[in-house]
Order: C-alpha cells, then structure tokens, then sequence
C-alpha cells in the first residue's frame, strides 16, 4: 500500500512539473507576442504605443464602432499584442469617418479625442489623425517605370495634399514624363486607402508606424525657410569668442553678415 502511494505521488508530481513547464512556454509565448511587430497599425487618435499598451484594457468596443470592419483584435498567433485593436490597409483601411465612431467611446484614453480634435472649431477632424505614414518604394511603383498610375493619388482622401504627383523628364526618351507620388509626412494620415488601391500584386506603397520611418530633429536646428521657425533665432545670443569677436550680436545677425574664405 506504502509502495503504491509513493508510486501515486512520484506520477503526480511529474504530472504538475509537465504543467508548470508547459505553462511557462506557454506563458513566455504570451510574452514574447505582446513585445512582437513594432509595425502596428492602431486605430485614429491612438496614444504613443508604450502609452497605450498600459492604457489600453483590450474591451473591444473601438472594434465593435467601426463601421467597416477595419478594426480588428490581436489573437493569438498574430504576433500582436493579444487582445488590443489594429487594422491591416491592405484588407480593409481605415475609411476616415468624419464622426470618427471608434474614439469617443474609448473609455480610458488610450483613444484620445484630444489628438483628432480641431481646437477653433472644437469638432472632431479626421484629417489630424497620425495612424501612420504611407511610404512609396520606388522600386516597385510603376509611375517610375515610365507607366502612367495615379491610383494611390486619386485613392487618397486628401486628394493633392497628402499625395502629390510631381512631374520629372524622362532623361532617356526625352518625349515622356514621369509623374511620382510623393507623400507629404505632415499630411499624410496613415488611412491606409492608398495601399489597399495600389495594383502591384504586393503594394508599391504601404502604411508604416510613423515613429518606425520618420527621423526626428532636436531643437539645435533651424528651418531657414520658415519664418515661424526662425523666430527662435530672435533671442539667441552667440557666445562671445575668445578674442571677443563677434561679442553680443544676434545669430541671425551673425549669420547674415557672415563671410567664408575660399577654404571653407
């Protein structure tokens, strides 16, 4: 009897050391989904990502208010993080509804209504929406092979701002013209519906997570074409030089009166 309790709690005891194991691989792959894709799409008015993953309670209801279906939640095996809203451009993209039904009844703020909010008409505007930024390969785009397309361009909602055509001589006919899709960053609202029109069999343009593509830069430089941003120049004192060179003049006086030698 001894020899049969003991055989029962040996067998048992492996059976819960099998679970423990299987649950930690299990639970590690939970991990490991929730940190996977930093190329997510998440829907308008969605925080930084760091930020909404705390905030986020995975409810579903921005999913369920979406009139199109665009919305969708991460699953298991979709390498996401389980249970929050995405969308996919290229199934379905975003269709900029002007109500915009999926942000207001976000009920934690991981949708903000601040983000797609216009402060002097106080309206919700869709156009401020930063789902992401559609990014043209070149390579691929057949407006650079010389064939006429201007299916993402007439597919973008903010037709002629977001996208632009831009005319370049064909070099090697010199008959023809390219005309290329450039996208303009501060426009551009990650909707996704130029990808879902463009005809290459894998998009030529594809929405992109705009912290994953577009550069930053620090407040050092300054835009010499834009007068907004030139006004930071207007209090900023250069350090005097050593020989006490240019003492106490502005930099834009500095710069303005600046001469380079040949060297240089």
């Amino acid at each position: 009897m001894k020899e049969l309790n003991r055989r029962e709690f040996l067998l048992n005891s492996a059976k819960a050391i099998g679970l423990a194991t299987m649950g930690g691989l299990v639970w590690s792959g939970y991990l490991n989904e929730a940190k996977a894709s930093p190329f997510i799409l998440r829907p308008p008015a969605a925080v930084p990502e760091n930020i909404f993953l705390s905030k986020c309670i995975k409810c579903g209801i921005c999913v369920e208010a979406c009139p199109f279906d665009s919305l969708k939640l991460a699953k298991t095996g979709d390498g996401l993080p389980i249970g929050t809203p995405y969308f996919i451009p290229r199934e379905i993209p975003c269709y900029m509804c002007e109500d915009i039904p999926c942000v207001p009844p976000c009920p934690t703020g991981a949708l903000d209504l601040n983000l797609v909010s216009n402060k002097e008409t106080n309206k919700l505007d869709i156009n401020k929406a930063q789902m992401g930024i559609a990014i043209v390969d070149n390579k691929s785009c057949v407006a650079y092979w010389g064939i006429q397309c201007d299916v993402c361009y007439r597919a973008c909602p903010i037709l002629d701002q977001a996208i632009k055509l831009v005319y370049q001589r064909n070099e090697r006919t010199g008959k023809h013209a390219f005309l290329l899709p450039e996208v303009d960053s501060d426009i551009c609202t990650g909707c996704g519906l130029c990808e879902k029109a463009c005809i290459t069999k894998t998009p030529a343009i594809r929405v992109l997570p705009r912290d994953s593509v577009l550069g930053s830069v620090d407040s050092s430089y300054i835009k010499g074409w834009d007068q907004n941003d030139e006004v930071r120049l207007k209090d900023v004192k250069v350090q005097k030089e050593l020989d006490g060179g240019i003492g106490d003049k502005s930099a834009g006086d500095y710069l303005k009166n600046m001469e380079f030698s040949d060297d240089e």
